[in-house]
């Protein structure tokens, strides 16, 4: 992936950012919910299928490596979030939990497709479980990776989502931060600080990323308008199985919020990652993969058909 030079763009544009994108055969775009969405599909047609969920600032490129590996079983379905990489930005209350689960929701339907499984990292799992809590889906399994599952506490959550909605709604300001994060020191002090170590290709693409005032502004807008405070007490009516994955090397999210919300749901599985950060899945696609295909296909996800309306 080529290096970025000069001032950064307002908005990725495919024709010109997405040549190298990771895995750029396997995109494509599609029309739902009043949103061009940028999409990568993944395995056979007749597999039951598993919808990625990268979470708040990043893309489909999280799962370069692993949604591959997961296509060894499933049809895997990897989105790039509204407002995020190549997906066209919402109205400011498209951001939010219920809103982004509900265009996700779309998505699936205009796929005619109906996962079978959820995998969502940080942020993204709390969307896969307010996906199935709403009925906006009916996945047999839940895979929540170093979950962003509790609100900010104390005098950091008085003021985080006022401060990200006035950076939001700047333009001059998600230039700014645009600018800074793409100095190649900031970047590396960016993806240090969550705990993970990851390939060059990763860190192409995340540069890519932060490079987009347009990108780093609806990772603003998302924060802006996140709220978790329902979301632990309806946890213990979540109807599927889940696995949560917790990396005790997290830096981003403390790995006792995972311990904290599996005791919440009722048909729970906990794995504790000891040495790995918060991008676990980036750093070892592998280990990853092997414990979402041994927990899916213990109770015969695999067998489930990938047509829509179940």
């Amino acid at each position: 992936m080529r290096p970025l030079t000069g001032a950064p763009q307002s908005r990725l544009d495919w024709a010109r950012d997405g040549k190298d994108w990771p895995n750029h055969a396997a995109s494509r775009f599609v029309e739902s919910a009043g949103l061009r969405w940028h999409v990568q599909i993944f395995g056979r047609t007749d597999a039951p299928v598993a919808l990625l969920l990268h979470g708040t600032g990043s893309a489909s490129h999280s799962w370069r490596d692993l949604a591959p590996m997961l296509a060894e079983s499933f049809q895997v379905v990897a989105p790039d979030l509204p407002g995020h990489g190549f997906t066209a930005r919402p109205a400011s209350t498209g951001f939010s939990l219920p809103r982004m689960a509900s265009s996700l929701g779309s998505l699936m339907r205009t796929l005619e497709l109906s996962p079978a499984i959820i995998v969502g990292h940080s942020a993204g799992a709390a969307i896969a479980a307010h996906m199935a809590l709403e009925g906006l889906c009916t996945p047999d399994l839940l895979v929540g990776l170093n979950g962003a599952w509790l609100p900010f506490s104390g005098p950091l959550g008085h003021w985080f989502s006022p401060a990200a909605r006035m950076l939001a709604s700047s333009q001059l300001a998600a230039q700014a931060m645009a600018h800074v994060a793409n100095q190649p020191f900031v970047l590396t002090h960016l993806i240090s600080g969550t705990g993970s170590t990851i390939d060059r290709t990763g860190r192409a693409a995340y540069a890519q990323l932060v490079a987009s005032p347009g990108h780093v502004a609806a990772a603003l807008e998302m924060m802006a308008n996140w709220d978790l405070r329902g979301l632990e007490p309806a946890l213990t009516r979540l109807p599927c199985e889940a696995l949560l994955i917790a990396s005790d090397g997290d830096q981003t999210v403390a790995a006792s919020q995972s311990v904290r919300i599996a005791r919440r749901i009722p048909s729970c599985t906990l794995h504790r990652l000891p040495r790995l950060g918060h991008l676990a899945h980036e750093e070892q696609p592998r280990l990853i993969a092997d414990l979402i295909l041994k927990r899916a296909l213990a109770f015969g996800q695999s067998s489930r058909k990938p047509t829509s309306g179940d």
